[in-house]
């Protein structure tokens, strides 16, 4: 496994070109999107895993001074989360074949309720910042680099990056005139006594010791529930409310599928319902105004384009039924048959809205989870 991932980072962008490719074509697979398509759709869910996989080994790439390039977890919720995804499809398209479209949502709400409890353990875990792509990408801050950085290069007051006594600090004198210079050789010719006086073994324990500091990754203290609401107060209760429904709105949606049917109503209002209202509550306390620069909760950039990112997913449910078979399909079909006496253009066209048509009976597709 070891030289496996070796490889993998070393050619990540030769294993990312490979992975598109691969994705790519599985929408050319013979018999997708037909009643018994759960060779491609097992296909395409391993291709899929394999790139999680992938993904999450780059990630986790340690760096020069041996630590992880993103903050590791006991438990790996990225690759768990994506791995989930990639295997809803092949659940629904199976429990479909085996047990009629009534039941497969039984199916489906197993494993929506499985990424739910994934998602909610991240959330705590990651000291309750936003999930990014429904958990996919770990949100977590690089650890600064300035103390290794002002080792390496130094600061006003040392330059060269030596190290200067305290008491010379203390003491007020320049450690670069004369008195400071002298005294700075005296340290270290004390300092290179003491080496001497000691022994092999423990300097060789000691330069063993240093060396696992100054690579140990520095232990980062995640908020809890607790701390986040007494200082963050009602902001805090709302950004958690607000990230709480947006992980668990896709099994609220599928629980009242089971229940009305995929062709009512109340499970299509039900979830954008929720939806608006997570995002209302997450947006309230990270751009209102009227909130407290104490109160307020801010946003580094990743965060704020994973906002943008869940707005556009609300397109989706132009895609969802009961609005594609009322309204949607019908736009579709009309298009098709106006650019249809187009060369080439009406050939792609009708190629893509019988993707479209296809991916559309899937709801692992259009559910946006």
């Amino acid at each position: 496994m070891e030289i496996y991932k070796r490889w993998v980072r070393r050619n990540r962008d030769y294993v990312h070109s490979l992975e598109s490719l691969a994705n790519g074509l599985t929408w050319l697979l013979p018999e997708r999107f037909s009643e018994s398509e759960i060779g491609p759709e097992a296909v395409t869910t391993i291709l899929g895993i394999i790139t999680a996989l992938n993904e999450h080994i780059i990630e986790t790439t340690p760096t020069q001074n041996g630590t992880i390039s993103l903050e590791p977890y006991t438990f790996p919720y990225s690759l768990c989360v994506s791995a989930l995804k990639d295997l809803e499809t092949l659940v629904e398209v199976v429990a479909q074949h085996y047990y009629g479209d009534n039941k497969k949502w039984n199916f489906i709400a197993i494993t929506e309720a499985t990424k739910v409890l994934v998602r909610l353990a991240l959330f705590r875990n990651s000291g309750y910042k936003m999930l990014l792509h429904g958990g996919e990408t770990l949100n977590v801050e690089e650890p600064s680099n300035n103390l290794s950085y002002q080792h390496k290069t130094g600061n006003p007051s040392n330059p060269g990056g030596h190290y200067v006594p305290g008491y010379l600090k203390n003491n007020g004198l320049n450690p670069w005139n004369l008195e400071g210079k002298a005294l700075s050789a005296l340290n270290r010719f004390g300092e290179s006594a003491r080496m001497v006086s000691e022994p092999a073994w423990l300097q060789r324990i000691q330069r063993q010791n240093s060396i696992m500091k100054a690579h140990k990754a520095p232990v980062i203290e995640r908020p809890t529930l607790s701390s986040l609401l007494s200082e963050k107060g009602i902001y805090g209760a709302l950004f958690v409310m607000g990230e709480v429904l947006c992980i668990t709105r896709p099994l609220i949606y599928v629980l009242f599928i089971r229940k009305y049917g995929i062709r009512s109503w109340i499970p299509w209002f039900l979830s954008l319902g929720v939806d608006f209202m997570g995002y209302s509550l997450v947006s309230l306390v990270t751009n209102s105004r009227h909130v407290g620069k104490d109160r307020k909760i801010h946003l580094s950039i990743h965060e704020k384009d994973e906002l943008k990112r869940r707005k556009l997913l609300w397109a989706l449910y132009l895609m969802r039924d009961p609005f594609f078979s009322k309204y949607t399909r019908e736009r579709l079909e009309r298009t098709g048959k106006l650019l249809e006496p187009v060369p080439v253009i009406g050939f792609l066209t009708e190629k893509i809205i019988e993707l479209v048509m296809g991916a559309q009976t899937r709801y692992t597709y259009m559910s946006g989870s």
